[in-house]
């Protein structure tokens, strides 16, 4: 019996894995044996249905019993082998390419009884079976004539040498001992671990038993999850830091300038960072907010008790534009103060750099705002007290401890997001971190004015459209797709931006992610100035960029966008103090669930609201923004059968952690789901 290191072998040490199976298989992202044993199949292939000649159907995969007749090798180079077969009806080609005579003479001998399986093909009027998948003796007719498993392969890789593959596995597999709590399991009906594996394997489990044991791998994935979380928090639990001290004097003249007053959501916030700050304990959270909640003047507040109390910020956003206009933000919200900012990314001239980098490292810079350049290693800072990273869902677990100690145990981190998290999936993503959320919107922001339309009135949306460049407002029309496409009914930014460009001259711009980074910022830069009246775009517009004079968004083929994401897309407008207006456009009657979907959206502006229900229909990597994620996220968690095991796995691990269970217990199983390289065992 072979141990449970067995399941982290390299793929070469199986038989019949060489070096090309072993590059095929790493083509299809395999290359442990624990790779093999969590790629389940997709469907079954039936060989238990022996036929005769005179059944065969094009098309069709068939077995057959057939004598050995007569070979066909052809002198000419590159033609194919034929075997000439029969049975009682008739007879058969058996067609071979690629392969050599000694082995076709070896595994169909004249004259002998044999089983063969593959997919029947016509060629003149003929039937053939081309490279069949399974041969046999007679005697082995056990061997072909049963149900046998499809999984997703890629070329190189045979069915037949993928199963023998999964088989030798499977047979070898050590039994596993039970990691949890025993009395959790039978309490939550959950199968064990070894029977889970090898059933869903097994062709001949039903669908209504699979659920049983894919919810106990799920539930195994959730735990495993939190656990990370629970171990990562754990961690930032025991680092005590300086507490910073501050008596509020730069906050509240910033406040007492603002031209608004803050929402009881931003003072909340304001009050749950400050508390942070002052503590021994180093801050380590999330803020959420929908799109136009004021995080930003929240984070603002915080960096400015972080200078007051004698540390260096640094700003980070994902793009330069959303960076520069942080910087421009930052400027006016500090204008009346000594506080001395910069803004450095990767297109900052190298003098400049220099001289900033220098500033940083002498503590001559309060606060930095830029790009992922910020954290590069040769960027140093005196005194780094607060990292702020905003819209950034690329970190995971490992980069958001990295970016924590870029200025040592005394420096805070707040992450901030506009993207509606539902919770289950903010368990999932930020469980490691404390929670702020802004739910309110500031009093004056008007909630936006949500439309569907056919596409049939699109002469009626145009004339909405010169009506509001009239006004010297500014418009957003957004399409799937870069290009026309034969296989795809969808609309296309340069087809739409061709029809418009005839009506609308230069007042029109196209935008799209094949546009180079330089050209696409200045496309967007002659949007802010006003230049530009309207763009046509994909969704690459920028998710937390204020366009103060945009207030009409037109989306095609709304139905085909996540709701979450239509929800990103329509808080691009109506951020000024103007009525926002967002028109969804259809090319067809809409679905019963796509009405349903739309009225969620038409009824709803509460982001997470609209996050739930997108999270029940799309699930969690469809969500806007996660599907690139630093982490890798859930192979077989359903959000919706599962969400209840994320409440049971969380309770499991506070019981875990009030008993002091040792985090190495689960090293097996953190192994097992890709997550063990993330923590340092050795600590």
């Amino acid at each position: 019996m072979k141990n449970k290191d067995y399941i982290f072998e390299n793929i070469k040490v199986l038989k019949g894995v060489g070096k090309n199976t072993a590059k095929y298989l790493r083509n299809k992202k395999i290359e442990i044996i624990r790779d093999l044993l969590l790629d389940f199949p997709y469907g079954y292939t039936d060989r238990t249905n022996l036929i005769t000649s005179d059944k065969l159907e094009a098309g069709k995969i068939s077995t057959i019993k057939l004598k050995v007749l007569k070979y066909n090798f052809p002198r000419i180079r590159n033609l194919p082998n034929k075997v000439i077969c029969e049975d009682e009806h008739g007879k058969i080609n058996i067609v071979f390419f690629n392969s050599r005579e000694g082995y076709i003479r070896k595994v169909l001998p004249l004259q002998s009884n044999v089983v063969i399986s593959g997919k029947v093909h016509t060629y003149n009027g003929k039937f053939q079976i081309n490279n069949p998948e399974y041969i046999s003796k007679i005697d082995d007719l056990h061997k072909v004539n049963k149900i046998i498993p499809k999984y997703n392969l890629t070329d190189g890789i045979t069915e037949k040498i993928y199963n023998n593959i999964i088989s030798q596995v499977l047979e070898n597999i050590p039994y596993i001992e039970e990691w949890h709590d025993r009395k959790l399991i039978s309490n939550l009906n959950l199968m064990d671990w070894n029977t889970s594996i090898a059933k869903l394997h097994d062709p001949n489990t039903n669908h209504k038993n699979k659920e049983k044991y894919i919810e106990r791998l799920a539930f195994d994935e959730i735990f495993t999850n939190l656990l990370l979380m629970s171990s990562n928090r754990q961690k930032i639990n025991k680092i005590k830091k300086n507490q910073k001290v501050f008596d509020d004097s730069i906050s509240k003249k910033i406040i007492e300038n603002f031209k608004f007053d803050l929402t009881n959501d931003q003072l909340s916030v304001i009050a749950e960072i400050k508390k942070d700050l002052s503590s021994r304990k180093k801050m380590f959270r999330i803020l959420q907010g929908d799109v136009g909640s004021g995080k930003t003047i929240c984070a603002f507040i915080s960096i400015s008790n972080s200078i007051e109390a004698g540390y260096q910020c640094a700003l980070m956003a994902p793009t330069e534009i959303l960076a520069k206009q942080h910087y421009i933000s930052a400027n006016k919200v500090f204008k009346n103060t000594n506080i001395k900012i910069a803004f450095l990314s990767g297109k900052t001239l190298p003098k400049d750099r220099k001289v900033i980098i220098n500033n940083l490292k002498n503590g001559h810079i309060d606060l930095i705002i830029g790009t992922h350049t910020l954290f590069q290693k040769k960027i140093l800072f005196k005194k780094l007290g607060l990292a702020i990273i905003d819209e950034q869902h690329k970190f995971g677990v490992r980069q958001r401890m990295n970016l924590s100690k870029k200025g040592g145990d005394n420096c805070d981190l707040l992450v901030m997001s506009a993207t509606p998290i539902p919770r289950t999936m903010l368990l999932a993503i930020y469980g490691d971190m404390d929670v702020s959320k802004i739910n309110e919107k500031p009093k004056n922001r008007k909630e936006i004015l949500t439309y569907s339309k056919s596409e049939k009135k699109i002469n009626e949306i145009i004339e909405i459209v010169k009506n509001q460049v009239k006004l010297g407002n500014q418009v957003f029309w957004i399409c799937p797709l870069i290009k026309e496409s034969s296989f795809i009914n969808h609309s296309s930014v340069e087809k739409r931006y061709s029809d418009l460009k005839k009506i609308f001259k230069d007042q029109i711009e196209i935008l799209h992610g094949n546009i180079e980074g330089n050209l696409k910022d200045k496309i967007l830069n002659r949007f802010l100035e006003g230049k530009s009246k309207i763009i046509v775009s994909t969704t690459v517009i920028e998710v937390g960029i204020d366009f103060p004079n945009a207030n009409l968004i037109i989306i095609e083929n709304a139905d085909k966008f996540g709701l979450a994401q239509l929800h990103q897309l329509r808080g691009r407008v109506g951020r000024g103090n103007k009525q926002g207006i967002c028109i969804l456009l259809f090319k067809e009657s809409l679905s019963k669930k796509s009405i349903k979907r739309i009225r969620v959206l038409k009824e709803n502006h509460d982001g997470f609201k609209i996050a739930e229900e997108d999270l029940k229909l799309r699930g969690f990597g469809d969500l806007i923004g996660f599907q690139q994620s630093g982490d890798k996220y859930f192979k077989f968690v359903d959000p919706n059968k599962h969400s209840n095991l994320f409440e049971i796995a969380e309770k499991y691990i506070k019981q875990i952690n009030y008993k002091g269970s040792n985090i190495k217990n689960y090293e097996f199983l953190l192994k097992l789901y890709d997550r063990a390289e993330v923590l340092n065992f050795n600590e």
